[in-house]
């Protein structure tokens, strides 16, 4: 039997894969991923690399080379149309390699492409089709155009609590709450993030690690950074003095936020948190210490309508839930 021919929205779900390849390490670009299809078949593929360059198109591009021609590109963010001295513009890239068509995800907002990059390729005779899985590529590029859009990084809130919202016992004893395979999952989110934050409570009591501790993945270790009054920290870290000082945050676009419930409370009062990873264990711990302080919460049906859930999933004994913020 022969297969039947995938749609293009397989292909583009397929890019989009791809690009979570490169998340957390292509700074200072986001993660694009490309497929490139002739006759139903791949015959290049690409993700931004490590450091930003080569661009998931041109790396799709090499391996494909003159089988471009006449093929169909699925990149998960418009082409851009800028040149760098790190590389040329990924339009003109297309262009050159005679592909026919390009199917775009998602436009970019960097004022030195938005739209550019896709006018060019139709001028030269390209045809070009866009919003193709939009919603699911933007999610993919979430870090990025987070940054565009809200001048910060993308936020996730991380916490490990029992089925009453406790994080530790009354005396702080909180290790563990959750079982191995909770703990491994955010091993593997951690991995996924630029860089990670706690409060300075966190720090003093636990002097926590915050790296990645699953085989073969210690290299994506995230870099630390240190919540304080005074923005000072140690060296190994980079001290902020307020949430909003991770707009400074050089080369990251994806932040994990871990503790503690002081930090936690004020990212979510200032509506600085985009996603939240909750794992719970199915314990109560009753007197302890709750998840969150004061998130200047003052009517309740304020509080409906804000996260919608994306993901849940049991892990071992745990659960882990994941919301998305509705704006």
């Amino acid at each position: 039997m022969i297969p039947a021919a995938r749609s293009d929205a397989d292909w583009m779900r397929a890019a989009i894969a791809l690009a979570g390849r490169g998340r957390a390490l292509s700074s200072p670009n986001p993660s694009v991923g490309c497929i490139l299809v002739r006759d139903d078949r791949v015959i290049g593929r690409g993700w931004t690399d490590r450091g930003g360059r080569p661009h998931g198109e041109a790396m799709a591009l090499d391996q494909a080379g003159d089988a471009a021609r006449g093929a169909t590109a699925y990149v998960t963010l418009e082409p851009c149309a800028h040149r760098s001295q790190r590389g040329p513009a990924c339009a003109d890239l297309l262009i050159a390699s005679g592909v026919s068509r390009v199917v775009v995800a998602v436009q970019d907002p960097d004022p030195r492409t938005n739209g550019a990059g896709i006018e060019r390729l139709r001028a030269a005779g390209i045809a070009v089709e866009t919003g193709m899985l939009e919603s699911e590529a933007r999610a993919s590029l979430a870090g990025f155009l987070t940054r565009q859009t809200l001048c910060r990084p993308f936020v996730t809130l991380k916490l490990a609590t029992s089925l009453d919202g406790q994080i530790a016992l009354a005396d702080g004893t909180s290790r563990w709450i959750t079982g191995d395979a909770a703990r491994a999952h955010a091993h593997g989110e951690r991995a996924q993030h630029d860089a990670i934050l706690v409060g300075g409570g966190t720090f003093r009591a636990d002097a926590p690690k915050l790296d990645v501790r699953l085989p073969g993945l210690e290299q994506r270790s995230p870099r630390r950074v240190l919540l304080s009054r005074m923005g000072d920290a140690p060296p190994g870290w980079t001290g902020i003095a307020a949430p909003e000082d991770i707009a400074t945050l050089d080369g990251t676009d994806w932040l994990m936020v871990e503790g503690g419930a002081e930090v936690a409370a004020a990212f979510l009062a200032r509506d600085m948190v985009d996603r939240l990873l909750l794992y719970r264990a199915p314990v109560l711990i009753g007197r302890g210490m709750a998840a969150l302080g004061d998130i200047a919460l003052d009517v309740l049906a304020s509080a409906h309508g804000r996260w919608r859930l994306d993901d849940t999933r049991l892990l071992g004994k745990d659960r882990m839930e994941s919301y998305q913020r509705v704006r």
